[in-house]
């Protein structure tokens, strides 16, 4: 039987209704099939159960090339990350809007001229359908990179993602999984994106068993957990806070570089207060530290980096030893994983704390488009937030 294309895979997710994640998930089978038979590869995991060829445990940071480093920004440690998996996986495959051609952000720019058109291509203006043939494509025990072109368009892919992906080795009794899914995403305010190109609702997926959620917020971290997260024999929500692709640059390792999942990152000691944030929110948070150390305030700054799951070890030791808690993230207050933080701390480290766990957060409205300045979670509120808690 003549197997599909990658083109008439794709063009069954564009089905309105349902049937179109169905489509979609059988779309994916095909390409993975179709793929096996054109490239000879050896799927990660079929046959079921946890993969044959299971990814090592990672313990601590891993730069196994040793060649060097080269100075990126976080749209190009994203990029070089991807073509670092592609490389080392023939399996892997990169697909959303407009990723063919580099993607609105350019993260994706280079690989299709790289890889070719059958591992690197454009799909259509459906979510949904995108999720539906990753989750088709990785339940072959091949590599999905899905790209969703903004976060804010990720809910019409929301069932998929929740209620099949998360749920797809739990319900088959471990016999099955689509721990190959990777979805890239990006995120937060820029500045005029208005309702629907500046939300962060990373908080949304970490209420889902079987999902982890990741934010990084340095192109070294970028590189290192979309790595990991490709590799993750689980399927992973990767949020990239665009704010940050051309904003955050350093010098980054070259070649096979990760970074473990689940694992906070010290970013500066202290010994008065501890300030929590991840994603872009990280810029504000070191800000408010530097005008805090003008002040004679000493604060411990961390980022969580993976939100699901998260590094509550880190944390509590870092607040039993500050007595103080500042959580902030630029999703609404209300229900926003500052509330879960605050929560575990409050059970875990309530004989430490000398004041009541504070969250600076976004408003529980709409993301405003004229009053964003008023609206952002920014430096000088997280200031009056480490003052409040240093003089309670």
């Amino acid at each position: 039987m003549k197997l599909a294309s990658v083109g008439h895979a794709m063009r069954n997710v564009t089905q309105i209704g349902k049937a179109s994640a169905v489509k979609g998930n059988v779309g994916g089978t095909m390409l993975a099939q179709n793929l096996q038979k054109r490239f000879k590869f050896t799927p990660r995991n079929l046959g079921g159960g946890i993969s044959s060829a299971a990814e090592p445990e990672i313990e601590g940071m891993i730069n196994i090339e040793e060649t060097g480093t080269k100075r990126m920004n976080l749209f190009t440690a994203l990029n070089d990350g991807m073509r670092q998996a592609m490389k080392t996986d023939d399996t892997a495959v990169v697909f959303g809007e407009d990723v063919g051609f580099g993607g609105v952000f350019r993260c994706s720019v280079g690989l299709q001229e790289e890889f070719g058109k059958d591992r690197v291509f454009n799909t259509p203006l459906c979510e949904q359908g995108i999720a539906g043939f990753a989750i088709g494509y990785a339940s072959m025990g091949c590599t999905a990179i899905a790209e969703i072109q903004f976060a804010d368009y990720i809910f019409p892919a929301f069932d998929q993602l929740v209620n099949e992906a998360a749920k797809f080795r739990y319900r088959s009794g471990n016999q099955f999984d689509c721990g190959g899914l990777t979805v890239r995403t990006p995120c937060g305010a820029v500045g005029h994106g208005a309702l629907y190109h500046s939300q962060s609702p990373e908080a949304y997926f970490t209420h889902t068993p079987g999902l982890k959620v990741v934010m990084p917020s340095t192109p070294s971290d970028a590189k290192g957990l979309l790595l990991s997260a490709i590799r993750d024999p689980d399927p992973v929500i990767f949020f990239e806070p665009k704010a940050l692709y051309r904003a955050a640059v350093e010098e980054v390792p070259e070649g096979e570089y990760t970074v473990p999942l689940g694992k906070a990152r010290v970013v500066q000691q202290g010994n008065h207060v501890t300030l929590v944030g991840w994603g872009g929110q990280m810029l504000v948070l070191q800000k408010a530290c530097d005008m805090a150390a003008k002040a004679g305030i000493s604060c411990e700054l961390i980022d969580l980096r993976t939100l699901l799951p998260w590094d509550e070890e880190t944390i509590c030791a870092s607040v039993a030893k500050t007595g103080r808690l500042i959580v902030s993230h630029e999703a609404p207050l209300t229900s926003g994983f500052a509330a879960e933080i605050t929560a575990t701390v409050q059970k875990e480290c309530f004989l430490s704390l000398e004041s009541p766990v504070q969250r600076v957060c976004g408003y529980d409205t709409p993301f405003p488009l004229a009053f964003e300045k008023h609206y952002i979670p920014d430096q000088y509120k997280v200031f009056e937030a480490i003052k409040a808690s240093v003089n309670y």
